[in-house]
């Protein structure tokens, strides 16, 4: 058993994709540990990890979002924003933080929604006499909202993984993502108090009606998706078939659809799906690894031996999801933790939703938290800012968005009042 970790370490440092690693590392330990006779069922079990009926909507709803940042929707997601919150002082601060707030009903990835606006926003807080650093700090802080809101891409793989009811889950986020967001605002606000920053001129912000009108194709998309949700019109892979409509329509009235645009979604979308696949893959590979070895046992026996019940374990997950965040891509964390550490959370009788939304929140926060936070890294590497600065520059927004992850934790029915008042089964 000594050389795995020694693999392990080699292939990592190597640069070796994640995927690679873990199925490799996980089929070496099989061997180490003299259960070879059970890898002729690996095939069966990587089959069963990826069939599951929910995954199917996870394609559905990133070709939606791929669709729609082709289609020209951010800039007029912007103006509307704008003409909401424009004029107050720490005026584009507030814009930026409610465009990730629309943009989160698209898109469903922080990731995306940083990438997406760091190039915009930037640029144009820092010509109103904004510190760069500041207009990075607060749009990556932000775009932490796009996986909170529905769709969320994580969720969709969390319902997948633990069985919970995705549709239950997408109307458990609203509540927490205005939360946060209204929280941000309010430390903007603050801040633009204390340091003066600019509110925008009055012939800088659009006019409310035709703004409203030019994002209204591109507000509706999560009115749908949710809608359909709540009224039991349509299951989540059904509402994101819809959703692709609605985004087809939507491009058609901003940009106009062609058909290499159409190709080059559907291309990234491939990538991503198939990114995401893999990794589910060689999860479940170390995952049936963990059952033959007793590791979930012990897990169990640990937890039990602490004491870590109801709440108390909540916390322990906090600071264990908090940590793998920083190091690891979200899909990652989720496929590699949930199947870990889930199992001995709804024995105790904690919600599967209210577990869903307080780890997938927890694994954003993780997202622009040092030292390898991912959206600071998309923000750094976009907008040229040194990395450290942006870090520093950002540790206000993460100390709001923990005091909100803390909230959630104390108080389950902020996620779970909205699902239970639409009927879904929240136990």
């Amino acid at each position: 058993m000594w050389f795995i970790p020694i693999v392990f370490v080699v292939l990592l440092i190597s640069g070796t994709a994640f995927a690679y690693l873990m199925g490799a590392v996980s089929v070496v330990t099989f061997i180490a540990v003299d259960k070879t006779q059970f890898l002729s069922i690996l095939p069966q079990r990587i089959f069963a990890q990826l069939d599951v009926f929910s995954f199917m909507a996870m394609p559905l709803f990133i070709l939606t979002a791929e669709i729609m940042s082709r289609a020209g929707v951010t800039r007029s997601l912007i103006d509307f924003a704008m003409s909401l919150v424009g004029r107050f002082k720490g005026g584009l601060g507030h814009v930026n933080i409610l465009t990730s707030v629309f943009f989160a009903g698209i898109s469903g990835s922080a990731v995306a929604d940083s990438a997406a606006l760091s190039r915009t926003f930037v640029p144009e807080m820092k010509a109103r006499g904004y510190d760069p650093y500041y207009a990075g700090a607060i749009t990556a802080a932000s775009s932490m909202i796009g996986p909170i809101i529905p769709p969320s891409i994580i969720m969709i793989l969390y319902g997948g993984l633990t069985g919970a009811s995705v549709a239950a889950l997408f109307v458990a986020g609203v509540v927490p993502g205005i939360i946060l967001a209204v929280a941000l605002l309010a430390l903007n606000a603050l801040i633009a108090h204390l340091k003066g920053h600019p509110g925008g001129a009055a012939y800088d912000v659009p006019k409310f009606i035709p703004s409203l009108l030019r994002a209204a194709p591109a507000l509706c998309l999560p009115v749908v998706i949710l809608g359909s949700l709540v009224f039991g019109l349509a299951t989540p892979t059904e509402g994101s078939a819809i959703a692709v409509l609605v985004a087809l329509i939507a491009g058609q009235y901003y940009t106009g659809i062609s058909r290499a645009m159409i190709y080059d979604a559907l291309e990234a979308t491939a990538r991503m799906t198939g990114t995401i696949f893999i990794i589910l893959a060689a999860i479940s590979v170390l995952g049936y690894l963990a059952g033959q070895m007793g590791w979930s046992q012990a897990l169990a026996d640990w937890v039990a031996a602490f004491g870590l019940t109801g709440p108390k374990y909540l916390f322990f997950l906090v600071g264990v999801f908090l940590i793998a965040g920083m190091f690891m891509d979200t899909p990652v964390a989720l496929t590699l933790l949930i199947p870990l550490f889930a199992p001995q959370a709804l024995e105790q009788g904690i919600s599967p939703i209210h577990l869903g939304i307080v780890l997938c929140f927890n694994l954003c926060v993780g997202l622009i938290t040092p030292p390898l936070g991912k959206c600071l890294v998309v923000v750094s590497a976009m907008t040229n800012l040194n990395y450290w600065r942006l870090a520093y520059t950002v540790m206000p927004f993460i100390i709001v968005q923990i005091l909100v992850l803390m909230a959630l934790v104390y108080w389950p029915d902020l996620s779970l009042a909205l699902p239970r008042l639409f009927g879904f089964s929240v136990n």
